[in-house]
């Protein structure tokens, strides 16, 4: 008979007020309770994500988030879910740089380890680091450790080792497994209709040959862009293009993306008349210069730049107001004095083809249009036959920002006293922070547990607490998975404070109430939250 806990037992923590962890008995369990989620078409359901012993569920509302949780309790074990899983062979070449290596350390012996590996039947269990990236756990207990030092470059196609699980990384990039392999098995490609080439549950095999047949990926050609559109005359540091992010697909490793200031994008696009998605475009700390072709109505909003209009009568329009920009005519935004993301919307949105259903670029994973350059042309959709709207202000960012915070579901990792210090010390923005996350520098934090955390599903909010103590929280280009430990979790609507600090700005966290375990989750505080720190524009 089984030692496994019933369903009902299932511990749910608290991921912010629209998304939880569910901890399951085990990876298998964790797999299975993902897919009944993913497959049982719940309402509100933005999002599932499978970890090595938990599952991350995120929702679109509290009321919903409840719904989503009751299902993954009373979820049945055993079961893998709606559907059979499928076996997928991938073709290796065993000639890694770590091979020899994992050999001894296993005292299997080179060959040893190819035979281990190619002879046994592995699973798909979770998504995570990149997109199609993929831990696989096998039948056999074979246990490797991660190397002392990562490569800045790992190539894409290796087949790698690291714990428990072996992996293919679908494109080139850092990583510290270990390199056993290659395949030119296409992990990730947006050329098909189902882009990971491996889903939850899959059966993999490996199997061994002498040589690789590349498999080239689809051509993606650009068309070129006719008709009124914007040309990037200068980018500045960085300008992207964003909308409200690729929600639902992170069960295949794929970050939401999306505007890090959610309600200046929002109010961008209602001051030109847009629909709440269309794209705009994300502008850090000034110096974008934009030349239209074509008649354009145009609104920034978000951070403070002055705005200069040039042409044959220049002029300066205002923040937080939709102007017209005439045939020939550029904008230019200025330093930003205040602030640091400024956001531009034009009528009609930007129409870049859409990847996964949206048009943000992900600037981890490299999905969707690149960041701009000069000479980028960028086409502008139809005029929606709406009205524009009138000027919307635009608020002065505090001297030391205020950030809502509820615990997270391993604040337990963390002495008494560190939990104390994380809300009562100001932070410190650093400048390696970017779209991934927002690092922080202030007094460390100290850990009680120092043993390493199973990877779990993470949320754009997630504080996670590195070894070096200084935390960390994760925006909208974070990994769908992390193995650190999560002290807390941003309110959803305080991250957009986040993305308008600049390197060397100041913050202070503040605790929101978390329920107690097994108690109903935490209502969504934004109704009513009026404080100095709210920073809901909507």
């Amino acid at each position: 008979m089984s030692g496994r806990p019933p369903a009902e037992a299932r511990r749910v923590r608290p991921l912010g007020p629209r998304a939880a962890l569910v901890e399951c008995a085990d990876l298998h369990d964790a797999v299975a309770v993902h897919a009944r989620i993913a497959a049982a078409g719940l309402p509100g359901l933005v999002d599932c994500v499978a970890g090595a012993e938990t599952v991350v569920v995120r929702a679109s509302s509290t009321a919903a988030l409840r719904d989503v949780v009751r299902a993954a309790r009373t979820a049945p074990r055993g079961g893998a879910g709606a559907g059979e899983a499928r076996t997928v062979s991938i073709d290796v070449v065993y000639d890694g740089e770590d091979l020899a290596a994992v050999g001894e350390i296993t005292g299997l012996g080179a060959d040893g380890v190819v035979r281990l590996h190619s002879e046994q039947v592995w699973t798909a269990a979770f998504a995570g680091f990149a997109p199609g990236f993929f831990y696989c756990v096998g039948e056999d207990d074979l246990d490797v450790p991660r190397r002392d030092t990562p490569r800045t470059a790992v190539p894409a196609g290796s087949v790698a080792l690291a714990g428990r699980f072996s992996a293919v990384y679908p494109r080139a990039s850092p990583g510290g497994w270990q390199l056993i392999g290659r395949s030119a098995a296409r992990m990730f490609d947006l050329g098909r209709e189902d882009p990971a080439l491996l889903r939850p549950g899959d059966r993999v095999r490996y199997r061994p040959v002498r040589e690789l047949v590349a498999v080239a990926p689809a051509a993606a050609g650009t068309p070129p862009v006719r008709g009124p559109h914007l040309e990037v005359a200068s980018a500045g540091l960085q300008t992207l293009v964003q909308d409200r992010g690729r929600a639902g697909s992170a069960g295949m490793g794929v970050s939401p993306s999306g505007a890090l200031d959610a309600p200046a994008a929002g109010s961008a696009n209602r001051l030109v008349g847009n629909a709440p998605g269309a794209a705009v475009l994300e502008h850090l700390l000034g110096g974008l210069e934009l030349t239209a072709h074509g008649e354009h109505v145009l609104a920034v909003t978000g951070a403070r730049a002055a705005l200069t209009v040039e042409g044959p009568a220049p002029w300066r329009p205002p923040l937080g107001t939709p102007f017209a920009l005439r045939d020939g005519e550029r904008l230019a935004v200025g330093t930003v004095t205040a602030g640091a993301r400024v956001y531009v919307g034009v009528r009609g949105g930007i129409a870049v083809p859409p990847v996964l259903g949206s048009r943000s670029a992900d600037t981890l994973a490299g999905l969707g249009p690149d960041p701009l350059t000069s000479g980028d042309a960028l086409p502008v959709g139809p005029d929606p036959g709406t009205a524009v709207r009138p000027a919307e202000p635009v608020p002065d960012p505090p001297a030391v920002a205020g950030v809502r915070v509820v615990p997270g579901p391993r604040d337990d990792w963390f002495s008494s006293a560190a939990a104390a210090s994380f809300f009562a010390q100001e932070w410190e923005l650093t400048a390696s922070s970017d779209r991934v996350g927002a690092r922080l520098s202030g007094e460390p934090l100290e850990r009680v547990r120092t043993d390493e955390l199973p990877s779990e599903g993470t949320v754009p909010g997630c504080v996670q607490v590195p070894p070096s103590g200084l935390p960390v929280v994760l925006l909208q280009d974070a990994p769908t998975t992390g193995g650190y430990p999560v002290l807390g979790v941003v309110h959803p609507e305080d991250l957009a404070v986040l993305a308008q600090l600049r390197p060397g700005g100041r913050l202070r966290f503040v605790r929101l109430a978390a329920p107690e375990l097994g108690a109903p989750l935490p209502e969504d505080p934004a109704a009513g939250h009026s404080t100095d720190t709210d920073t809901s524009q909507e």
